[in-house]
């Protein structure tokens, strides 16, 4: 799938996940951020340019979706795919390691910057803490065993080459 077909479905696709399936554990106190794993996967498939935009647009229909300030998500999400996509350049993105440590540390970042905005005084820093943590590492472990099996059943990358001047894949 590519262009606008594409972004169109990983959208959907991500935001009936988050809606549905993802918010009875989140109900549970397990958050598994599919937001910063998709803008994440398509920052290193993309490139820096495509992270950015995906990011922007996912965090938008998010924030409509959940009735949030808008922008909350979309500030977030655009800044850490475009950080992705430009370190995906440098990066071994087939590497289960590497893929691990960005989504813990993007989803780390994403969940600490959505929690202070549900800060309601000090007292709550200690319950945002121990969500962040307990997201980022289910995340990335979850997302890097997605990745690992998707590239294992489809026997090629999904993460391809990024052409980081255009943004096409080679």
């Amino acid at each position: 799938m590519s262009g606008l077909g594409g972004v169109a479905t990983a959208l959907l696709a991500v935001l009936l996940l988050r809606s549905t399936v993802l918010a009875a554990l989140a109900a549970r106190g397990v958050v598994i951020d599919v937001l910063a794993f998709a803008t994440i996967a398509w920052g290193l498939r993309r490139g820096a340019s495509w992270g950015a935009t995906f990011g922007f647009i996912l965090g938008v229909c998010a924030d409509l979706d959940t009735a949030h300030w808008i922008g909350r998500h979309a500030l977030i999400l655009s800044l850490l795919g475009y950080v992705v996509g430009r370190l995906s350049g440098t990066l071994v993105r087939e590497s289960s390691r590497t893929q691990f440590v960005l989504l813990v540390l993007t989803t780390a970042a994403h969940l600490t910057w959505t929690g202070a905005f549900e800060l309601g005084g000090l007292r709550a820093w200690p319950l945002i803490a121990s969500r962040v943590l307990v997201g980022a590492l289910a995340t990335g472990v979850l997302g890097a065993a997605f990745l690992a099996v998707v590239r294992r059943l489809g026997g090629r990358t999904i993460l391809g080459h990024a052409d980081l001047q255009s943004g096409k894949t080679l």
